[in-house]
């Protein structure tokens, strides 16, 4: 095999390179590569291409920002594109409770941010105890230092050196975790980040959690952040869970749906109330990223919510999440390994068990996904779960489509490991 230059991620150096996993072109909701096999996509690439492949909308209006103004920085100035872009975004989330937007390059950056900024908030408002930062085991926020220090999945953390001494996790369906970490150290906690689906099980955040969570919000006084990174724009059939709780968050957080993975993008969105404290102390927040809110992005993000509105992608997405919760609930009741369902709406897992009952290990989880390859679709690894994130854009067809594909993969891996034995 010839050496390979690009480092890929979450593979086996020896992997590198396999013409059955080195992507060539795409469209649509198809993938091609380079052994020749087109194949279905149910990832949305990482979660981001909503919209689905090469949409042409979006791709003419990042050309014509190249041409007009192909950089321009929000680093000590600032753009009228990126003002555009922010003032789109608040007015998604809403213009009554939201006032500015932080740019950043990916929700990893993106939940650094919002680390450093609920820190820096507490010390202009006088209370520099609040240091604490607490997320959700079984959580997934990135993996740059911070963001990996609040994922509550073990990825291996420890041997990164990654500090988490001032963060904690609690359980996602459990608030009592969180009622007695607050009242052993609630005057210390900065802010509490969650996500509605959690990313790595996609298990939902239930409506009671959210709503007890909202009263220890009033009661403790931390920052409540909702990192919709993956959840935001559709995924659930609204542009925002978090715009249904019963608690406004003082920091929304997006990224892969906001370019339609176009350009590497995501965004703070910041309550009033959390922006004033820098305005009436004149604070400069110390954050700044290279490409962040560049001209070409900020053009992506207006085209990429012009065309979720002119396609009727929010209706189009409960029509799907429908779709595939009926079928998932037939496979999942005739299929021997399916354990069970979670998640919601157009981001699901399919939950695995061997023959004993015991759930599957991470390495036979992968051979899963291998063999759901070689039947025809693409899905991405979880734990015990293999996890369906599919383009909004998904006819019932594509659906049936992917079905078929899980069914035979999965009769695939059964029959590879009754021939191991």
């Amino acid at each position: 095999m010839t050496a390979r230059r690009s480092w890929e991620f979450f593979v086996s150096p020896s992997a590198f390179g396999s013409r059955n996993r080195t992507a060539v072109s795409a469209r649509g909701t198809r993938v091609r590569f380079a052994d020749g096999s087109q194949l279905l996509c149910a990832t949305s690439g990482l979660w981001n291409v909503n919209l689905g492949y090469g949409h042409h909308r979006i791709a003419d209006a990042v050309a014509r920002a190249l041409r007009e103004a192909s950089y321009l920085t929000l680093f000590r100035y600032g753009h009228e594109p990126a003002e555009r872009a922010a003032a789109a975004l608040v007015g998604l989330a809403g213009a009554d409770h939201y006032g500015r937007v932080l740019f950043s390059t990916s929700g990893s950056a993106a939940i650094d941010a919002v680390m450093k900024l609920a820190r820096h908030y507490w010390l202009i408002v006088g209370e520099p105890q609040r240091r604490l930062v607490v997320g959700l085991r079984g959580s997934y926020h990135g993996l740059t230092y911070g963001s990996f220090a609040l994922t509550g999945e073990d990825l291996g953390q420890l041997g990164y050196g990654v500090d988490q001494r001032q963060i904690r996790h609690v359980a996602h369906d459990d608030i009592s975790e969180l009622r007695t970490l607050l009242g052993r150290e609630g005057p210390r906690v900065a802010a509490v980040v969650v996500e509605p689906v959690l990313g790595s099980g996609a298990h939902a955040l239930a409506r009671e959690f959210v709503d007890e969570l909202a009263k220890l919000r009033l009661e403790h006084g931390f920052l409540l952040v909702a990192d919709e990174v993956a959840t935001g724009f559709g995924r659930l059939g609204d542009f925002f869970v978090s715009q249904h709780w019963s608690v406004r968050p003082d920091v929304l957080v997006v990224s892969k749906g906001l370019t339609n993975g176009t350009c590497a993008a995501s965004a703070l969105i910041i309550s009033a109330a959390v922006c004033a404290a820098f305005d009436e102390t004149d604070s400069v927040f110390v954050h700044g990223e290279t490409q962040a809110g560049s001209p070409p992005t900020c053009a992506a993000i207006l085209a990429t919510i012009d065309a979720m509105r002119d396609e009727d992608i929010l209706q189009r997405a409960r029509v799907l999440g429908g779709w595939l919760e009926t079928a998932l609930r037939e496979l999942a009741d005739d299929h021997p390994m399916v354990s069970g369902l979670s998640g919601l709406g157009c981001f699901r897992a399919l939950h695995l068990r061997n023959g004993d009952g015991s759930t599957l290990a991470a390495a036979e989880v992968a051979r899963v996904v291998d063999a759901v390859r070689d039947a025809g679709a693409i899905v991405h690894p979880g734990p015990s779960c293999i996890q369906l994130v599919p383009p909004l854009i998904y006819s019932s067809a594509e659906v049936e489509e992917l079905m078929s594909c899980l069914r035979r993969g999965l009769a695939g891996f059964t029959g590879c490991r009754q021939d191991r034995r």
